[in-house]
């Protein structure tokens, strides 16, 4: 990955965040999480662009995965108990909570709910709609993106103004699934839903700094909140959210200013975007991987030779640099991200297994299985390699690299047709198990532990045909549940960094997952009529319009200039 600026050493090496820890407390008054920026100017706006490889469909349910992926709800309409920062450790910002505390040998987790907060549509907050939240997350388990009712027993009201979390066993990790990924929605709307998994929610009411004014399948507009807790914010009266099917187009309004904040990859970033203004910048910190999932239903690749040899196959680096120009450093098959993750990577244990580009092992593999080639392509039986191969079709990166992918398979005698859709069609397939080879990437968190559990936790995935929140493989190992959980259940240092160093050997032996270059957060930005950006220097959130809720969190600090 090329960076403009030096990543600083931003995480430490353990998971114990600063406020999330055992017993841990974030007291806080119920000012804003930050100090108010200059006044904005009357009718100021700011238009965002992230590419997403197709258009909006206009519903902005804050429970369907692809709509808080592309950052159209997740932070600037719907909000969280309390921000998680990645890049500062897991550092912890009171939002819709001000303050928490664990107790009962970090079993119980105890909120603390803001006053005075209201619904955009004038209604009041209170912690009762942080209990329907969560009560909705269980009687309807296909919202519960991240499975925290599979260790919850209970969540409560005590009083006018807390909310108890019940844990089935210490479960400190959860904290930030609970905190900051679910978004708590309004208990006199969502409750008269009759099928809230499928409800569009096309006029969104949520305690953001902005309501959604007006969508088509080109454009979001979002307007400011009148009733927005944060007095004075946010400083732009007006969002707006185009819609790319490509990266040419976006990239363009990018470079001649016609948008300020940007979200995705571009060529040559040096000659095309930086070198037309003095204004804008980037910054591409790692914070997950882009993998290439298998679909483990499948009876051909759930057979562990060929997956080896896949991962044998791909040349990581070609990938990086074809693919993504470098801005993307190469993975390694433990999924552990370097530098950001470094202290967790067991490299004796990484340099057993040995998973550097090597096609010669990877054809060995495949023939001391009994695979043949003929025809230039492996065969045993009625067993053929040949697969297809799932892309967002818009992500002209992900396209380039899925081309190195497809003749790097081919030189060993796996067959890859490529098979590349609009982006509401790609994740409509990789959700439900509808492939049988894909391109994609997860969202991580702060620690390798969240990435790993959201490839290998059997909870969150879901039957062929079903949505998987995660987990898009469809792997399942109770001995790796037990792994996870008992991650959860320790706030010992030693022994997380010991159960991740057994994940990736489940990672490395098993191979359910190939990660092949370092996913991260892509960030372009205009600092001439703009202020407030996320800055390598000030890292206060992630900085990609996709990640959420910090896409919200970043918006409450930019303000205008002049």
């Amino acid at each position: 990955m090329k960076q403009t600026h030096k990543l600083v050493s931003l995480l430490t090496a353990g998971l114990v965040f600063s406020g999330l820890a055992a017993g841990g407390g974030l007291q806080a008054a119920s000012a804003s999480p930050h100090p108010l920026q200059a006044s904005a100017a009357s009718g100021a706006s700011l238009t965002l662009d992230n590419e997403i490889g197709g258009t909006w469909t206009c519903g902005f349910s804050p429970f369907n995965t692809g709509n808080i992926g592309n950052g159209i709800t997740f932070g600037e309409v719907y909000e969280e108990l309390v921000y998680v920062n990645t890049l500062k450790s897991g550092a912890t910002t009171p939002w819709l909570a001000t303050a928490y505390a664990w107790s009962n040998g970090n079993k119980t987790l105890t909120f603390t709910i803001r006053q005075g907060v209201k619904w955009s549509d004038g209604q009041p907050f209170s912690a009762k709609d942080v209990l329907f939240t969560f009560d909705l997350l269980k009687k309807f388990p296909a919202l519960d993106l991240n499975s925290v009712w599979s260790v919850l027993s209970s969540v409560s009201l005590k009083g006018a103004n807390q909310v108890v979390f019940q844990f089935k066993t210490e479960a400190v990790p959860y904290f930030y699934y609970i905190a900051d990924q679910v978004p708590i929605v309004p208990e006199h709307i969502w409750s008269k839903i009759k099928n809230p998994v499928t409800y569009l929610d096309a006029n969104p009411v949520g305690t953001g700094p902005y309501e959604m004014q007006k969508c088509t399948p080109e454009n979001i507009v979002y307007q400011k909140n009148p009733n927005y807790w944060q007095k004075g914010l946010p400083k732009f009266e007006t969002v707006y959210y185009p819609a790319f099917t490509s990266n040419t187009p976006a990239n363009l309004q990018l470079a001649t200013g016609q948008a300020q904040w940007g979200s995705q990859f571009i060529p040559n970033i040096k000659g095309f975007y930086l070198s037309k203004s003095p204004n804008y910048h980037y910054w591409f910190p790692p914070v997950a991987n882009v993998s290439v999932f298998i679909n483990l239903k499948n009876p051909v690749l759930q057979n562990l030779a060929v997956r080896r040899a896949i991962a044998y196959a791909i040349n990581r680096p070609l990938v990086s640099k074809i693919g993504e120009y470098g801005y993307e450093p190469p993975s390694n098959q433990t999924g552990i991200v370097t530098p950001t993750f470094s202290s967790w990577l067991d490299k004796s244990l990484a340099n057993k297994y040995g998973y550097s580009y090597n096609p010669a092992k990877a054809k060995s593999i495949l023939e001391k299985a009994g695979f043949k080639m003929v025809g230039g392509v492996m065969r045993k039986g009625s067993q053929k390699l040949s697969f297809t191969f799932l892309n967002n079709g818009g992500f002209s990166d992900w396209v380039a690299a899925g081309s190195v992918i497809q003749q790097d398979l081919k030189a060993v005698g796996i067959k890859v047709t490529p098979v590349n859709l609009s982006a509401t069609t790609y994740q409509t397939k990789l959700y439900t198990g509808n492939y049988e080879l894909a391109y994609g990437s997860e969202t991580g968190g702060p620690g390798p532990y969240y990435e790993l559990r959201q490839w290998l936790y059997s909870a969150n995935t879901a039957p062929i045909g079903k949505v998987a929140s995660t987990n898009y493989e469809r792997y399942s190992s109770s001995a790796t549940d037990a792994l996870l959980n008992s991650y959860a259940a320790t706030t010992s240092v030693a022994a997380q960094h010991n159960i991740i160093n057994q994940l990736e050997k489940v990672m490395l032996s098993n191979v359910p997952v190939v990660p092949v270059t370092e996913e991260v957060s892509w960030y372009q930005y205009d600092t001439g009529k703009v202020g407030g950006w996320v800055t390598p220097s000030n890292p206060y959130a992630l900085p990609a319009i996709y990640n959420y809720p910090d896409m919200g969190v970043v918006l409450t600090h930019l303000y205008p200039k002049g």
